[in-house]
């Protein structure tokens, strides 16, 4: 009978946080190492997810900090693998919904779909990719960084995202490829550049206008692209603009894999 009245009691108890927040609180894993900024600045940024919002429950994974008792942890020894491993592992467990990771080690076939806020005209921008690397091959890379920057858009709520690829080395043969796709049915809807002759290709003043909802870029150069556009306003020090590095889709993969951190600030 008493433990009858404990699950009655913790069910009580799920209900009724959930009206008070909207919804149940979904547990979200963050490696405490790897930032150049310390530890310190991870725990402080997960105290701000967790009171901007009442649903999401932070769980720090890594040597528990001092003077950061409040947060919900996954203790570790300071080592950087054994953290990814606790981090797996609460993942395969349920134990956290899912993972915020910094220098985490992505398989071959998986990478990350970043946004940004491009300066000209405040814009939201997809960045597809910004880390990890969906193939070896380069065409075949930003054919593939198109697909799942298409895919994340919807995800986020843009229904027909527009696409173009910066004027970097294959993205003719890609978009060569992207227009066969399209002719034979697959759903792409290309944007055009803001010079006069237009074009899906992109060029620099293209991309600080946002004149697309999806830049597709080699994944080297749309991590630089990142960088800028996320850190240009505190000379490189932290990211105070846009949303991070995103999710992290990947082919036939059974769940994505944890992705680099979000910024601490959003505009």
């Amino acid at each position: 009978m008493s433990d009858m009245k404990k699950i009655i009691g913790e069910a009580l108890a799920d209900i009724v946080q959930g009206a008070r927040t909207g919804g149940p609180k979904v547990s979200v894993g963050l490696m405490a190492m790897g930032s150049e900024l310390g530890p310190e600045e991870l725990a402080m940024g997960a105290r701000l997810a967790r009171d901007a919002s009442g649903r999401v429950e932070p769980v720090m994974i890594g040597p528990r900090l001092p003077g950061f008792e409040d947060l919900s942890w996954i203790e570790t020894p300071a080592c950087e693998e054994d953290v990814a491993k606790a981090m797996e592992q609460a993942l395969s467990e349920g134990r956290i919904a899912g993972a915020v990771a910094l220098h985490y080690p992505f398989p071959l076939g998986v990478t990350t779909i970043g946004r940004v806020v491009t300066p000209g005209r405040g814009r939201p921008m997809i960045v597809a990719s910004s880390t990890g690397t969906s193939s070896t091959v380069r065409v075949e890379s930003m054919v593939r960084n198109t697909l799942y920057g298409i895919a994340t858009a919807k995800a986020i709520g843009v229904p027909n995202p527009t696409v173009g690829i910066l004027n970097v080395d294959g993205a003719q043969i890609a978009y060569k490829v992207l227009n066969q796709m399209k002719e034979r049915g697959y759903p792409i809807v290309f944007g055009a550049s803001v010079r006069k002759d237009g074009g899906a290709i992109l060029r620099g003043n293209d991309i600080l206008a946002g004149a697309v909802d999806v830049c597709v870029t080699d994944t080297l150069t749309g991590n630089v692209l990142m960088k800028l556009f996320s850190s240009f306003t505190t000379g490189g020090s932290y990211e105070s603009l846009g949303w991070g590095y995103g999710p992290s889709p990947a082919r036939g993969g059974r769940r994505s894999s944890p992705s680099s951190p979000a910024p601490r600030e959003h505009p």
